[in-house]
């Protein structure tokens, strides 16, 4: 089984070929639980100093203006999970949905976003007992990235929404209940960060450039094939 390490690397898309071939196992970087640790507490200084972060404590869009009371913030950010977490039709594949999973937590890595790190060793546990979402192909929401998409990846975190588990599919509560791991409770800014970027759009296009490189290669065998046939 192929191993990965969660930290400030930078990968090829051809690095990604072993998520679509079945489970692989990750790890996170020591460095990275400092970028991690690092930027939550920036983000709660700033809390504790009340200082007003957009859609951390402050409504979104129209409503950025309104202040959210500091009991209200950790819900804020399940509502945002539960709220858009609204795509339809098929789910996209597990090898998707496993670089889905590792291209969040690369992002996390860097030390930018403000989750904590209960949130990232969450992720990769679920993550290397291959508890993975049910992600639907179908639906967005505005223009801030793959919401709805992220939306049923974040849900999981929380015991909700449906995970794929030993070729099952069914119930994130079942599924953690038998694999004994515990939902989180969202800290401030995590669901924001959770369904926040464009993870989902950016593992369709390796998968797309995974496939083609495979086309590529096969119509070389053919052609040559073909050449040697002819004589």
């Amino acid at each position: 089984m192929s191993s990965f390490l969660v930290s400030t690397k930078k990968y090829s898309y051809a690095d990604f070929l072993p998520f679509f071939l079945g489970p692989v196992k990750i790890s996170l970087a020591k460095e990275s639980e400092k970028n991690i640790k690092r930027s939550q507490k920036y983000l709660l200084h700033n809390l504790k100093e009340n200082r007003s972060i957009y859609g951390v404590n402050t409504g979104l869009g129209n409503l950025s203006q309104v202040i959210i009371d500091s009991d209200d913030i950790e819900k804020l950010q399940i509502n945002l999970v539960r709220s858009h977490a609204s795509g339809i039709g098929e789910p996209l594949s597990l090898g998707v949905v496993r670089t889905v999973i590792f291209l969040k937590l690369l992002t996390f890595a860097k030390g930018y976003s403000g989750v904590s790190l209960e949130l990232v060793k969450k992720i990769i546990q679920l993550f290397n007992k291959d508890v993975l979402p049910v992600i639907p192909k179908r639906g967005s929401v505005g223009a801030s990235g793959d919401l709805a998409p992220l939306g049923h990846m974040a849900l999981v975190l929380i015991g909700e929404g449906e995970v794929f588990f030993k070729g099952k599919r069914l119930k994130t509560a079942l599924a953690l209940e038998r694999t004994k791991i515990k939902p989180l409770s969202l800290k401030p800014k995590e669901g924001l960060s959770l369904i926040n970027g464009t993870q989902v759009s950016t593992a369709i296009a390796i998968k797309t450039l995974l496939d083609g490189k495979n086309l590529l290669f096969s119509a070389d065998i053919a052609g040559a094939v073909s050449v040697e046939n002819s004589f």
